[in-house]
């Protein structure tokens, strides 16, 4: 079991309302939640449960209708939008299930996107993700563009592209779900890799074979979660 030197997000009775005319909608409902550093934690539910919307609030994507999100004891509530965007681009990479790659970029193009947006130099940014690339297996695919890529590769790309500015945390959407098996359990395996490394692993999806590898498996269902 690893050390885990403190907690890195909490969520303080959050509760994220949709108003529906005569009814309110609960997508979340008083959700208490802390997830360690170098933790790695699987939130499982099926669809509609609300795993995106947990997805959207964990990731600063979202503010909750009641409640409280820290961020590294941060609390984020009140912040502004560039704030905001600021802490989450400092502290979170974001893997998504439809890769989201710019299909007229190269893959190194995407993969050093992040880091220009905060004003690295192109020639840095490009080392750095050549480098990352290079890492994890994409070495000789850095000029292709995304529809010259399998599956499993377009998947590394996005994950390369959510390390270049070395975030702490990993959020990843459903990062197996448009994968085949052989390949989503290779793309798991690098996530396991990164946690190892020190980086505090978060996988929203409903495949259970993530509850196999996490530490933590929170269960969401109906906007409400349990153990």
């Amino acid at each position: 079991m690893k050390k885990h030197t403190g907690e890195i997000i909490k969520l303080e009775n959050v509760s994220k309302i949709y108003c529906t005319g005569e009814d309110d909608l609960y997508a979340l409902k008083d959700v208490n939640l802390t997830i360690m550093k170098n933790e790695f934690v699987g939130i499982l539910g099926p669809s509609g449960s609300g795993k995106s919307t947990m997805l959207h609030i964990l990731g600063l994507l979202d503010e909750p209708s009641r409640g409280s999100v820290y961020i590294d004891g941060i609390e984020t509530n009140h912040m502004s939008d560039s704030a905001r965007a600021t802490l989450r681009g400092r502290k979170i990479g974001f893997v998504f299930q439809t890769f989201n790659l710019i299909p007229t970029f190269t893959v190194l193009e995407n993969v050093a996107l992040p880091a220009l947006m905060y004003n690295v130099p192109e020639d840095v940014a490009h080392k750095k993700a050549a480098e990352i690339l290079d890492r994890i297996g994409m070495g000789n695919r850095i000029h292709h563009l995304p529809n010259q890529l399998s599956g499993g590769q377009r998947q590394r790309a996005a994950i390369a592209r959510a390390l270049i500015n070395n975030p702490e945390i990993i959020l990843a959407d459903e990062p197996t779900g448009n994968l085949d098996s052989k390949t989503g359990k290779d793309v798991l395996g690098l996530f396991d890799e990164l946690h190892d490394e020190g980086k505090t692993i978060i996988i929203i999806t409903h495949d259970q074979e993530i509850t196999k590898m996490a530490e933590k498996t929170v269960r969401i269902n109906d906007g409400m979660v349990s153990w």
